[in-house]
C-alpha cells in the first residue's frame, strides 16, 4: 500500500459564509488554526460539509489556496475536487494540485447515475491527469446514488496514485479489504462508525465533528491504532448523542449551526440548504452541554 496521506482523524471543515452569502476567509483561516492547534490530522476542505456544492469555480479555488496557504504545510490538505462533470473534475483537481493540495478527494458523479464501466473510466481519467497527486475516492451512496463496488476498486488498483477511500457504504467494508487487501487506504466517512472501521483496518475518519471536538475526535482513532481498544470504544460510545445531534437534519446545517452557538461566526447555509427548525436547534443546544467545549472556548477568546 502507498503511504497513507493521513493517519487519524481529518476535518470536514465547514466553510463559513458572511449572511450576504460571501465566504468569510478570515473565519476559515481561523477555524484551520484551532483545528491544528487542537492536534488534527488532516484538513479537509470544499467537501459536502464545506458546502462545495454551492460553490463557484473561483470560490471553490480560492477556498482551496486558503486552507493551502493557512495550513503552510503543517498537516496535509486535502481538496474536494469531484464533480459529474470528468472534464471539470479533471480541471478542478489539476489546479488543486498546482495550489499545492496534498492529495484530492473525489466523489462519486452524482445524478447522471452512470455504470461500474462509465465510474471507472472517469477515475481512470482523472488520475491520468494527475499521475504525482495521491487520489482519495469518496463512496457515499445515500447522496449520490452511486456506489463504488470492492469489485471496481479492485480493478481500479491498476492506477497508482488512487491511493484511499473515504467509504461511507460500512456494509461492504470487508469485502474490500478481502479482495483489495491494503491496497487502500479507507476512512470512515460516518462519525458513527469510525471505531468499527478501524478495527477492520481503516488509517481514520474524514470527520464532521471534528469541527467541534478535533482533538478528541483525533485521539479516539490514534488510541485504537496504539492498542487502547476499550478507550477508544468508550469515546465513540460517549460520542453518539453528538453524532446524532450532528445529523438530526442535513449535513452541514446542524454542525454550523453548532458552530455558531458555540461562538464561531460560521454563518448561514447557502440555499437550498437553511436554517434547522427551532426543536433541532434547543436540541443541538442541549447535545453541546454535555461535551467539554472549553479548548474551543479558550480559544476563541484569544
Amino acid at each position: 500500500m502507498s503511504k497513507p496521506v493521513f493517519v487519524g482523524a481529518g476535518v470536514a471543515i465547514v466553510t463559513p459564509f458572511f449572511e450576504d452569502g460571501g465566504i468569510n476567509f478570515d473565519e476559515l483561516k481561523r477555524m484551520i488554526e484551532f483545528q491544528i492547534a487542537q492536534k488534527i490530522d488532516s484538513i479537509i476542505i470544499c467537501g459536502s460539509t464545506g458546502e462545495a456544492a454551492t460553490m463557484n469555480h473561483e470560490e471553490h479555488i480560492a477556498a482551496i489556496k486558503c486552507a493551502v496557504d493557512t495550513v503552510a504545510g503543517r498537516v496535509p490538505v486535502i481538496a474536494g475536487t469531484g464533480s459529474n462533470d470528468t472534464a471539470y473534475c479533471v480541471e478542478l483537481t489539476k489546479q488543486a494540485e498546482e495550489l499545492g493540495a496534498d492529495a484530492a478527494l473525489l466523489v462519486t458523479p452524482y445524478y447522471n447515475k452512470c455504470t461500474q464501466e462509465g465510474l471507472y473510466r472517469h477515475y481512470k481519467k482523472v488520475a491520468d491527469a494527475v499521475p504525482n497527486l495521491p487520489l482519495i475516492l469518496y463512496n457515499v451512496p445515500s447522496r449520490t446514488n452511486v456506489n463504488i463496488s470492492p469489485e471496481l476498486l479492485l480493478r481500479l488498483s491498476e492506477c497508482e496514485n488512487i491511493i484511499g477511500v473515504k467509504e461511507c457504504n460500512f456494509s461492504q467494508v470487508p469485502e474490500i479489504y478481502s479482495l483489495c487487501g491494503d491496497r487502500y487506504a479507507l476512512y470512515s466517512g460516518e462519525d458513527g462508525l469510525a471505531v468499527p472501521m478501524i478495527s477492520l483496518g481503516a488509517k481514520g475518519v474524514i470527520s464532521v465533528i471534528a469541527n467541534i471536538m478535533p482533538k478528541e475526535t483525533s485521539q479516539m482513532i490514534h488510541d485504537y491504532i496504539n492498542g487502547d481498544i476499550e478507550k477508544a470504544k468508550n469515546a465513540q460510545i460517549n460520542f453518539i448523542p453528538l453524532v446524532k445531534a450532528m445529523f438530526c437534519e442535513v449535513n452541514p446545517i446542524p454542525v454550523k449551526e453548532a458552530m455558531n452557538i458555540l461562538g464561531w461566526n460560521a454563518g448561514p447555509c447557502r440555499l437550498p440548504l437553511c436554517e434547522m427548525s427551532a426543536a433541532n436547534h434547543d436540541k443541538v443546544v442541549d447535545v453541546l452541554a454535555k461535551y467539554d467545549t472549553s479548548a474551543m472556548k479558550s480559544f476563541l477568546a484569544q
